[in-house]
């Protein structure tokens, strides 16, 4: 998300902040329109959902979600009297959790109502850490992919090692995984990919994906078939990223991503706690 966007966001939400005895809280109806939803029907089941979240713990749904109304501006410049919601801040973090995850507006919102505090940088600082867990946990599931697939192609499990040392030797460049665990200070025993930067998070589950999708249309058995072609795909995002200024091998070490993930579901639980309380 674009610099300018997150501002525009940032500032949509305060707007539509409102307090009563120091209780804040927004409406339903406001949020729809900055959560990128055209139509209610859509944005309620979001609403719908998280009120079924509320129902599995012991806090009362109407002390989160009051029911109240709202006069819209019909077409011809007549009024309507319309449902709506006034949402704490905890319905609004549950509502953005159910939503569309697609939508960046719901990424940011996320983080906006995931954080007591409202200074933006650290709201901004939350999604990047929420993107680059997203896609760690979507590189996991493409590596599971590529394992299960070359295991039906005939690849044992020595064969499928030698083939990833093999992707991540032309994604980096020479440097083979051990070497990477080296340069990133990665200790003995973890991932190499819980330590990289979520660009190069991105480009190794791209580089996985196309070789999942290669070895189905063209078919591809045994190791060395499999192995040429995931080398062939690791060094070709290793060029569009070089093309773009971006060396993989020459980024930092980023914090290891099964903290960041346990960060930030404790300041989910720490808002829920907060809640019950």
């Amino acid at each position: 998300m674009k610099k300018s966007q997150s501002n525009e966001l940032f500032e949509k939400l305060e707007s539509i902040r409102k307090e009563i005895e120091n209780v804040e809280y927004w409406s339903a109806r406001d949020l729809q329109e900055i959560f990128g939803y055209d139509r209610w029907e859509n944005f309620y089941k979001a609403v719908k959902r998280a009120t079924i979240s509320i129902e599995n713990t012991s806090e009362s749904i109407e002390n989160h979600f009051r029911e109240v109304t709202k006069m819209i501006i019909l077409g011809k410049g007549g009024e309507r009297k319309v449902k709506d919601y006034a949402l704490t801040r905890y319905a609004c973090y549950l509502i953005a959790q159910n939503g569309d995850p697609s939508k960046e507006e719901i990424a940011f919102a996320q983080g906006y109502f995931a954080l007591k505090t409202r200074k933006q940088e650290l709201i901004e600082k939350r999604i990047a850490e929420a993107e680059r867990v997203r896609e760690r946990d979507k590189l996991t599931l493409s590596e599971k992919l590529l394992s299960q697939l070359a295991f039906e192609r005939g690849v044992d499990s020595e064969g499928f090692a030698f083939i990833r040392a093999k992707g991540d030797e032309a994604f980096f460049g020479g440097n083979n995984t051990q070497a990477m665990k080296g340069k990133l200070a990665v200790g003995k025993g973890k991932p190499l990919a819980d330590y990289l930067p979520t660009v190069t998070i991105w480009g190794k589950g791209l580089a996985t994906g196309i070789t999942n999708h290669n070895m189905q249309t063209k078919n591809l058995e045994g190791t060395n078939q499999i192995a040429e072609e995931h080398i062939t795909n690791n060094d070709a995002v290793r060029q569009l990223l070089i093309s773009r200024g971006i060396v993989p091998e020459e980024l930092p070490a980023a914090e290891d991503v099964k903290k960041v993930k346990r960060r930030l579901n404790s300041e989910g639980k720490k808002l829920i706690d907060k809640k019950k309380k």
